[in-house]
């Protein structure tokens, strides 16, 4: 099952918003107000921080901003940062995108039957996290979310997995959706010189 590209006709392809906003919040949370306008300064986003963005967004601005993270501050405490981030956006999602009677509906049902359903719509609505990158997820034991030419993490390079970010996001609607004991990790990653981020999740 392959999700839709973000890709804009004529333009650069957008992600959502909270790719920035949540990426303050925690930054503020975490490293306090004067380390995070030091990142989105250096990230050329000092606005933002003070007006945060209400629509989508350039990815190239969400590929600054989160690379700025990891290069402005040391590995342990960056990852904190975006992990938290992509907690916070997945609450984010929860409360705002996702309908209520929908939330009822999933968490009522056996993970066995709210997995794929939340699956499918994670894929159907995966441009708002990727932008013109592809996510494809493989079904099996375990699951595959695996997210080609992500363009959060273009051009880096890395010893280790660093999609904090997408996992954390990804876990929290499972967690909050099918089974308190979802976990989603990822397990390759390009800035590592993988041919594609690939997260592995359990949720049974």
């Amino acid at each position: 099952m392959a999700a839709a590209s973000g890709t804009e006709a004529g333009g650069e392809a957008r992600i959502g918003p909270n790719a920035i906003l949540q990426v303050a919040e925690a930054l503020r949370e975490l490293s306090g107000e004067e380390t995070a306008r030091r990142i989105f300064e250096a990230a050329g986003l000092p606005r933002w921080l003070d007006e945060p963005p209400q629509e989508m967004v350039p990815e190239s601005a969400v590929a600054a901003l989160h690379q700025g993270v990891r290069q402005g501050l040391e590995p342990e405490h960056a990852r904190q940062v975006l992990h938290d981030a992509g907690v916070r956006t997945g609450h984010y999602v929860l409360r705002h995108r996702i309908p209520g009677p929908i939330r009822s509906l999933l968490r009522a049902l056996p993970p066995v039957a709210a997995g794929p359903l939340l699956l499918r719509a994670i894929a159907q609505h995966a441009w708002t996290f990727v932008g013109s990158g592809t996510l494809r997820i493989r079904r099996g034991r375990p699951c595959l979310l695996e997210l080609a030419d992500n363009p959060v993490i273009a051009g880096e390079g890395a010893r280790a997995p660093i999609c904090h970010w997408h996992a954390a996001a990804f876990e929290t609607l499972f967690r909050e959706l099918v089974n308190r004991e979802s976990t989603i990790r990822e397990t390759t990653c390009a800035a590592t010189g993988a041919d594609l981020c690939r997260f592995e999740l359990h949720y049974r």
